[in-house]
């Protein structure tokens, strides 16, 4: 595959992303009369959140071609991320599913995958070329790629593997027990983990995944990344540097409307503060933030609040920071509107 060479770009995320068809009604998913398209995947969420804030993201990947790849595409672009290195597969579909309109955390909830065999599941070091990645401050990727195929593991092993002028490997475990079929995924996650420079994992996830449990055990297991953002539900997160140093900022009050798609978003607005080069605790605020922009839609793409804004609330002193509690709406209201009491 001929590359297209990823100079002047900020960050380039690697993945899978799927047409996602929400229900038009809450039920069962055998009673839901009809879907609205969107569109979903972890990677493509974090770069159109990136490109969304001002940032110069690409998206790396594979379609069908056929007109959910088409619609993909034109969707992805409109954020603004660099598409032209996606590749469409002749042979193979686009990747969808479909979920219930209850929340993940809901015991109703279902989602239903079609995504064996996808066009995605087919990447490999044959069809995606390193001079996609090659010049970008960042690469981004997690380990439901991982999980997809044996050539998408080794794609990804290819990618992150150490070499001169490789880009900042950012990790987001994103364990998915159900798509580790023929082998277990957990020694493989922690592999590519200890070989990130910056690693995302909830703190239930390694527990479920590694047995580790609380953020000291996670960092002990996991020396050689430069910073291991631990990630504590809705209390918050703690960022853990080579250093020693250890940051926690708790997560403010949100009128959550979905779930879905907050980790990704908290995995943007951190890359977004270390790409600007802010203070750890900072980049937690805007994570914080970022993530909460997508908690209060019900897709998994929210609209991020504007620098200026994003950076005051991420600048109140720690009472204020606190109080604070952001509702649907909250990213287009003005500072007098965002609640602190």
């Amino acid at each position: 595959m001929t590359g297209s060479a990823a100079a002047d770009v900020d960050v380039v995320c690697l993945g899978e992303s799927m047409l996602t068809f929400l229900p038009s009604h809450p039920g069962r998913l055998a009673d839901v009369p009809s879907f609205a398209r969107t569109i979903g995947g972890a990677e493509s969420n974090v770069a159109c959140a990136l490109a969304a804030a001002g940032h110069r993201a690409k998206w790396v990947s594979r379609v069908g071609a056929d007109g959910f790849g088409d619609h993909l595409i034109r969707a992805i672009s409109a954020y603004g991320v660099d598409t032209s290195a996606v590749g469409r597969d002749p042979h193979r579909p686009t990747g969808i599913y479909f979920r219930t309109a209850n929340d993940r955390s809901h015991d109703a909830h279902e989602v239903l995958y079609y995504r064996a065999g996808s066009a995605a599941s087919a990447m490999s070091p044959l069809t995606v070329a390193y001079d996609d990645i090659a010049g970008a401050r960042i690469l981004h990727v997690s380990g439901i790629t991982a999980a997809l195929s044996g050539d998408c593991l080794e794609l990804l092993r290819e990618l992150t593997a150490p070499r001169a002028g490789r880009p900042l490997v950012s990790f987001d475990v994103n364990h998915r027990p159900g798509l580790w079929r023929d082998a277990p995924g957990t020694q493989v996650l922690l592999g590519l983990a200890r070989g990130a420079d910056l690693v995302f994992v909830g703190e239930d996830e390694a527990e479920g995944a590694w047995g580790l449990r609380g953020g000291d055990a996670i960092r002990d297991a996991l020396p050689e990344p430069d910073v291991v953002v631990v990630k504590h539900g809705g209390r918050g997160a703690t960022a853990y540097e080579r250093a020693g140093a250890e940051v926690f900022v708790p997560a403010p009050e949100v009128d959550v409307v979905a779930h879905v798609g907050a980790g990704d978003a908290f995995a943007a607005g951190f890359l977004s503060g270390t790409l600007r080069g802010l203070p750890v605790r900072d980049r937690l605020r805007h994570g914080h933030l970022m993530a909460a922009a997508a908690l209060t839609v019900p897709g998994d793409l929210g609209t991020p609040p504007a620098t200026a804004h994003a950076d005051r609330l991420a600048g109140l002193d720690d009472a204020a920071w606190g109080r604070l509690r952001l509702a649907p709406g909250w990213t287009s209201a003005v500072d007098e509107e965002v609640r602190t009491s």
